[in-house]
């Protein structure tokens, strides 16, 4: 394989970025101070060029300008996020002359950026370059790529980034190489340059930084100033169509994937999210799926919006753990800024409490992000239909599939309103007639998607499942785009995982796991919530009989133990966090008091293990727990004891809070169906199941402990 030395990768990148429209330029050819970071020329002739027809005047531009440079890189973070919030949204100048009327002004050019996107000559469209500029007719937009160019800030000899990409004067990507022919030279001192070095010395740089890029040749990868090196990806589409690509070949496809003029627009307006408000300095970055995945679905849901569309706006197949909640507010960003749309109304639907809490969590702190600040988990279905009455557009309300009962009384019949559907392989489905034989007579029903259906008559649909199965292509159509679990470790966005059999102490035959399996499958298509797919299990005599016999139940335990504590005390396992997923109540209850009759100490309440240091703040938020918890809603029928032990539903949610906290003394988890949805732990490593699960129920459980988690800090 092909290695480059820094000089060698710098031209390398150059070639390749001029070949796409962005004229080369040496930092010392430029008209600025070296304390600059902004190249003014450029963005003062874009705004004359882009404005003319406004006669915006010179003294407005230095304004803009002014209302640039004055904004701190002490507050890096808020100013990066102001920043961003200006280049994707574009914001209101007052004009100088009050006899004027304002306008919206934009410091990026977005003409015709939507045909562009959505045309399948995306990828040939090459800039017509005027001298030292890459000015075409397509867009107003100023493009350089400038290498070499000397920044003194807080630093007196200055720094050299090996290279920045300008649009109209504003250093969106910053660009860092280290060879591979050095032993002790990897791309990971290119990340840290950028990051602490540049970070520290220059600043101001990332005032306006809008993702950065890190290679040595072989290796070739984009992120986000603010994130971990390992959430730094490679770009590995260029056309929307999957390339499986390493070395020499994916910094073709950065560069004509990502860093494609039209595309390059596209992410730095529509797919850059940064939250409203976070704890932590957060910024996400799309990666190729979920860019290629949003773009698809919205393409699809215009092709089936009603009347002329049969309503079914795709499914997307995206391996869990891949980020398909970000896929999903993409698309809702694409879907509530598009003009087509007329600012449509977007139904998000879960069908778990659990998964709905998560979304809520992500899309209520996006509402700058959104353009909309209706953004609501509704409580009901009355609720959700009296949202909608007397609206014609906007809004993104979310709620379960569950408050769609037997009430088929239209909630609106307006044809911008798309329901995006999350696990869309479950109860979002079951759209035929059940009928059921009572000593009443017969009874006709429906499953709750029909139900939903029926409200939303002219609504479009779209999936998303990490399993899909016939039923979500027939309710969604057809799998627009795909990114699965081997594409997704190869990636390094999710970890390979590790079979491990441990004796079950009992013969299952093939034919009596399918038989249950269905039967559990069949209640909750027909529309049984989890209380009563819950209830249906401990019914179920064979099932109990066989995985809750006590002698099998007290060897299970055992065995848990040993093997636990195993890999504890050989440093196997990052926080010693797992999960052992029951197939009852029942079951998960005598299990819980067989581990404690093994191990009584783990019944003891404590912040957390003896030797743990705790800072202040940690202290605040670690609760004092039992080492081993069980996660299930309580039931009515639930002995006190049991009943005391399982907690209200805030309890539950401060139980997720512990158990995501590294340092929490709650260290083992036993549940039934709870948690193996959308229930992100990175250090999560291993779970242990001893519950028939096939097909999607198994790939969703076994996902729990797919995560990323960054174990040790790098040297």
């Amino acid at each position: 394989m092909q290695k480059f030395t820094e000089a060698q990768l710098e031209e390398t990148f150059t070639e390749l970025l001029v070949q796409e429209g962005y004229p080369h330029s040496y930092g010392e050819h430029l008209n600025r101070s070296t304390e600059d970071v902004l190249i003014e020329d450029d963005l003062k002739n874009y705004l004359t060029r882009k404005y003319a027809d406004k006669a915006i005047t010179e003294a407005e531009i230095k304004v803009i300008i002014q209302d640039l440079k004055k904004l701190p890189a002490s507050d890096l973070y808020e100013t990066n996020k102001k920043i961003m919030q200006r280049l994707r949204d574009g914001f209101i100048l007052e004009r100088e002359d009050y006899k004027q009327k304002d306008f919206h002004a934009y410091l990026i050019d977005y003409s015709g950026l939507e045909a562009q996107v959505n045309s399948s000559n995306v990828d040939h469209v090459v800039a017509e370059p005027e001298p030292d500029t890459a000015y075409t007719n397509k867009d107003k937009n100023i493009y350089r790529f400038v290498t070499q160019m000397k920044i003194v800030e807080n630093h007196p000899e200055g720094r050299i980034p090996d290279g920045i990409l300008y649009v109209n004067g504003l250093p969106l990507v910053v660009f860092e190489f280290k060879t591979a022919i050095k032993e002790d030279c990897t791309i990971h001192d290119a990340y840290k340059q950028i990051t602490t070095r540049y970070g520290r010395d220059i600043p101001s740089l990332f005032k306006y930084n809008a993702f950065c890029v890190i290679s040595d040749g072989v290796n070739n990868k984009a992120g986000s100033f603010y994130a971990p090196y390992e959430f730094y990806y490679a770009w590995r589409r260029v056309s929307g169509l999957a390339t499986d690509v390493d070395g020499i070949d994916s910094m073709f496809t950065l560069v004509g994937g990502m860093l494609h003029k039209n595309r390059l627009r596209d992410i730095v307006r529509n797919f850059i999210y940064m939250p409203d408000s976070s704890k932590k300095d957060m910024k996400i970055v799309c990666r190729y799926p979920q860019y290629y995945a949003a773009r698809a679905l919205y393409n699809q849901v215009k092709l089936a919006q009603r009347p002329d569309g049969n309503g079914k706006g795709g499914t997307y197949f995206g391996a869990t753990g891949c980020g398909k909640s970000f896929t999903m507010l993409y698309l809702a960003r694409l879907l509530m800024k598009s003009v087509y749309f007329n600012n449509p109304t977007i139904i998000l639907i879960t069908d778990r409490t659990d998964l709905d809490d998560q979304l809520s969590e992500s899309f209520t702190n996006a509402k700058a992000f959104l353009g909309d600040e209706n953004i609501i988990s509704v409580t009901s279905r009355k609720d959700l239909r009296e949202r909608l009455q007397g609206i014609e557009s906007g809004g993104v309300y979310l709620t379960t599939i569950h408050k769609f009962t037997e009430d088929t009384k239209v909630l609106t019949d307006r044809n911008n309103v798309i329901c995006i559907s999350d696990e869309a392989h479950r109860s979002q489905t079951n759209l035929d007639q059940k009928i059921t034989v009572t000593d009443k007579g017969v009874k006709k029903s429906y499953g709750f998607a029909y139900y939903l259906h029926q409200s939303l008559p002219q609504a479009t649909y779209v999936g998303f499942t990490g399993t899909p199965i016939d039923a979500t292509l027939d309710v969604f159509g057809k799998v627009v785009d795909i990114y699965t679990m081997t594409e997704s470790v190869r990636d390094e966005i999710t970890v390979r995982l590790v079979y491990e059999g441990r004796a079950a102490l009992v013969n299952l035959k093939n034919s009596k796991l399918k038989e249950i399996e269905q039967y559990y499958n069949e209640v909750e298509e027909a529309g049984a919530n989890t209380y009563q797919v819950e209830r249906s299990k401990e019914q179920s005599a064979s099932m109990n009989a066989i995985l809750g016999d006590p002698d099998r139940l007290k060897a299970i335990a055992e065995d848990f133990v040993k093997h636990y504590e195993t890999r504890v005390n050989e440093g196997a396992t990052v926080k010693g966090k797992a999960m052992f997923v029951s197939s009852s109540r029942e079951i998960a209850y005598e299990l819980y008091k067989h581990l404690i009759l093994l191990r009584p100490e783990w019944a003891e309440v404590k912040v957390a293990e003896e030797g743990v240091e705790l800072s202040e703040q940690e202290k605040k938020v670690i609760k004092p727990m039992q080492r081993v918890k069980l996660i299930m809603t309580r039931n009515k029928d639930d002995d006190k004891k049991l009943y005391d032990m399982l907690g209200t539903k805030d309890y539950r949610k401060e139980l997720d809070r512990q158990f995501k906290n590294g340092k929490s003394n709650f260290k083992i988890a036993i549940v039934v169906d709870m948690w193996l949805t959308g229930f992100d732990v990175p250090f999560l490593d291993t779970i242990y199941i001893d519950k028939p699960l096939q097909e999607h129920n198994l790939i969703q459980t076994i996902s729990r402990v797919n995560r990323k988690f960054l174990a040790r800090k790098r040297d």
